[in-house]
Order: structure tokens, then sequence, then C-alpha cells
């Protein structure tokens, strides 16, 4: 067998790779899908329509490099996390739209659970905060909100995924209803440290245990691919979701390494082995991966807008083409010309954790042009990842002595020495930064034996490029001085909005 398909289910696109042993990619797909905004603060996506896309890219792929099943050794899954799907168990049909893990609706509910006392609870025992970015509000809501739903969960004819589950049940016809562990970290639901559902957390948040599905290690044979399809025949291998893909595609086996993917949000994740750690900047602890029997930890930063920005200047404010066109408007003026923005289109994420902060430009002149804007949104990434830095090695008492980084915005150079300079440490580039999808397919060979250990993968790591820190300390001083206090600027901004918008109830949106 030639290959491992990785299955790379994203929040804007579904991508499917090939690998061989050598980490070469041999077929390469990639289709977007709609994004569906109904409600000030929602953000949805149509759930088969998640399927359709990925299993359309997976036979595409196959096609490109003239690949069959009998070619195939495995498949890896990398999906977007928390992003949360119910549907009935019997026709297989989502009661809903997916809740799409940026959505905001179920801040109050996350308000009127914080109120209750719940919140040492929850981190104690999942490594996570109270926010509506997490799985458990999002089934809440549906489960409040959409006719009939409580019923049905309560007679056991409803199941609840994240992406990978509402996957794998397409993929085995409805024989397997399992999540990995790292996605199950990502529910509100889990207790990391017994790796198992937390009966006190069920009940709590009033989600009957029915829903769930079964967890499984990240590394491991799960099952057959089974649908009549030309995947059929090959054993499901490999799941975890997207940043922690990355973090092992990246080959961050030894704690301390840590990585930053820069795709829709920037996410920085370092690794801590086997014990986990506490922190008390507001960061989260996360299942890293579960494999031979044994769960290792990261500590993880979210910054919920990055590369949605540059989506932004191009679709919202028109002054790009193409995302590509960034890099060499931004190039266009010299400097930022004291304009910062804030791109909290849906909230901060950590430290900040303000689910009603909203976006911003400041510092706007007479004088401002379009590519100060483009410059001032590019950095915004960068500010971003700086603050959850400091934080991180604050919290974990380990200093990152490099970051790697992978994802579409690594690809921009100016971007990538601007965070070198921010952070005062080589930035390094590997030369495949497709690493989320290269995770799932180490995952999933090693669980049939295409790759021997991990030894073996990280030998394969290799350095496209390395961006040095450039910029002295006084002017980095300066600059994230006029970050933080642009940023002050932007907190609290949607409180008004969010309670005076039409139509809205008191969980944020009627259906």
């Amino acid at each position: 067998m030639k290959y491992i398909l990785a299955l790379d289910q994203g929040t804007t696109s579904s991508r499917a790779v090939l690998y061989d042993r050598d980490g070469v990619i041999h077929g390469l797909a990639q289709r977007e899908f709609e994004q569906l905004y109904p409600c000030l603060g929602w953000v949805e996506h149509d759930p088969e329509e998640i399927w359709a896309s990925q299993v359309g890219v997976a036979v595409e792929a196959l096609s490109r490099a003239n690949a069959r099943p009998r070619h195939i050794a495995a498949v890896g899954i990398a999906n977007q996390r928390e992003t949360t799907i119910v549907w009935e168990r019997k026709t297989g049909k989502p009661v809903s739209s997916a809740i799409v893990w940026q959505d905001r609706r179920t801040a109050p509910i996350c308000k009127r659970l914080q109120d209750s006392g719940l919140e040492e609870t929850i981190r104690a025992k999942t490594g996570l905060l109270i926010d509506a970015y997490f799985s458990a509000t999002k089934i809440m809501w549906i489960l409040e909100s959409v006719k009939g739903a409580r019923e049905k969960a309560e007679r056991g004819e409803l199941a609840f995924g994240t992406v990978d589950s509402w996957l794998i049940w397409n993929l085995t016809s409805g024989k397997l209803h399992t999540m990995d562990a790292t996605n199950a970290s990502r529910t509100m639901l889990f207790n990391i440290h017994e790796c198992r559902w937390d009966q006190e957390l069920l009940e709590a948040f009033d989600i009957p245990a029915s829903l769930l599905p079964e967890v499984r290690a990240s590394s491991g044979v799960y099952n057959d691919v089974s649908t009549s399809l030309a995947l059929e025949g090959i054993p499901i291998a490999g799941v975890a979701g997207d940043q922690q893909a990355a973090l092992f595609g990246q080959a961050c086996f030894r704690p301390g390494m840590a990585k930053c993917t820069y795709g829709t949000g920037a996410f920085l994740m370092q690794t801590l082995g086997r014990e986990s750690s506490a922190s008390c900047n507001r960061l989260l602890t996360t299942v890293a991966w579960q494999r031979d029997g044994a769960v290792e930890y990261a500590m993880e930063g979210s910054v919920l807008v990055a590369g949605s920005v540059v989506q932004w200047l191009r679709d919202g404010l028109g002054i790009i083409r193409s995302s590509e066109d960034v890099e060499p408007l931004a190039l266009s003026v010299p400097d930022n010309g004291d304009v910062y923005v804030v791109p909290a289109f849906t909230g901060l994420g950590a430290p900040h954790w303000d689910p009603h902060a909203r976006g911003m430009i400041i510092g706007i002149t007479r004088g401002t042009k379009a590519g100060h804007i483009a410059r001032a949104a590019l950095e915004s990434i960068a500010y971003q990842v700086a603050d959850l830095s400091g934080a991180m090695q604050q919290d974990s008492g380990i200093p990152i002595h490099a970051l790697r980084v992978d994802g579409g915005a690594s690809r921009n150079d100016t971007l990538m020495q601007f965070q070198a300079d921010l952070l005062g440490i080589p930035v390094v580039r590997p030369a495949i930064t497709e690493t989320t999808s290269l995770g799932a397919a180490f995952l999933a060979g090693l669980a049939v034996g295409f790759w021997k250990n991990t030894a073996e993968i990280e030998g394969q790591w290799t350095k496209e490029k390395e961006f040095q820190p450039r910029m002295g300390r006084r002017q980095v001083d300066s600059l994230c001085g006029r970050w933080r206090q642009a940023l002050e600027r932007s907190k609290s901004w949607g409180v008004h909005a969010e309670g005076a918008a039409s139509g809205t109830n008191a969980e944020g949106g009627t259906q």
C-alpha cells in the first residue's frame, strides 16, 4: 500500500491529501463551502454540505493520483473542532444547521452558568473556561430551541457529534458513533484527567448521556469505510481535532515545543507531555493526543479571527481581489501609519475571552491608505499570537525557544517576519505546511504500521525557511503598547447592540 489519505475538514473548506511514506503529497483536492450568518453573532454550516464536500474532494484526490482503495493503507481525519451537529439516529438527518465554533449565540447561557458558580469545576475537570466557543452550550441551545429536539434526545433518538463524529458516521453508513479524545476534550463535558464523559457536567448542562458518542484514541483502527463510494474498505485509523493534528504534524513531541497554525483563526499550542498544567492566564489545557494507551496534554491559546481578517479585506471591504494580494498591498506603505485593526468580529478569544468585543479600525487620518489598513490587518494576527505566547510561557513555566508555523497565512513572509520581531525568537516554517492533514496522516499511519514510530516521523520534518527577529525591543514595546490601547477600546462594544437587536430572545436569537 502506497498512501495514507488525510481528510482535513476545516472551517471554510474541505481538503483531502494523499501522502506517501516520505510525507510527499501525491494528490490534493480542496473545495470551499458556504458560510451562513443568519443573525448577529451566529455562524452556521450545512452538515450535508460538509459531508458532500469532504467525500467529493477525497474521491478527487484519489483520482488525481490515479489511486484505488487497495493503494490506501488508512484514512486519517482532522476536523474543525467544537462545531456542533445533532442528527437523528434513524435517518441520519441533522435536526438543524451545524453551529460553528465561532458562533456567539450561547453567550447568555454561558453567563448563567458562570453566575451559578460552575467555572472552577469546569476548569478543574475539562481544562476549559465557560465560553460559547465550546460544544456544550451549543448542544443546550439546540435542545432548547429546535422543536421536538429535547423530547427526541430524552428518548435516545438523537446523536451529537463534532465534525469528526459526523464524518465517521457517514463514512461507516451509520454503524459507528464515535469521537476521538482530542475532540471530546473541547466539548466542556469531558474529564481530561479521567478520560471519560463527566456525569456531573452532563447534569449541570442538562444533556442526556444517550446523545454522546463513544470516545476512542486518536491513533487506532476505528472501522473500515463502508459507504458505496471510491473509499470502501479503507480503515479509518487516525482522528484528531485540527490543531492537535497540526501539533502532531509539526513533530512537536517533546514538552515545550510549540506551533502556531494560521488558518481562519490562529492557534498556539505548546506540548506539555503526560502531566497537565493549569493556566492562570485563562488559557486552555487540552488533550494533545491519545495513543498507545497514554494521554498527552497541551496548553492552547486561540485567536478567533486570523486568516479570516484577510477574507474580510477581500469580501467585506473589497480592497483586494484575492488573499494573495494582501502582502503586496501591505508592502505598498513603509509601516502601519499608526493604524490598528482589532479583528474582534465574533468577540475575543484567549486570554481575554470577551464575547462582546467587536472589531475596530483606529488611527485613521486623511492620509490613511488601503495599504495601511491591509498592513494593520496582517499585523493584528501577529499581535494576538504574541499576547498568547507571553501568557503561555508564564503559565507553563517552559520557554518557547522557536515557534513552528503552518497554515495558509504562514506562507506570508511579511507576517512571519513581523511575528518573529514581536516574539523575539525564530519563527520556523516547515517544508510541508499542510501540517494539519499531515498530522492526521501520521496518526493513522502509526496505527497500521505505515510508519514505525514517532522518531521516524521526527526525522522527516524539514525546515523551509527561518525568520530571525530584526526589530529592536524598544520599537516592539512601543508598537505593542499601541496595540493594547486599541484592544482595550474594542472590549464590551457589542453588549448594547446584542441586547437591542430585534428578533432576539434570551439565548441570543430565534431559530
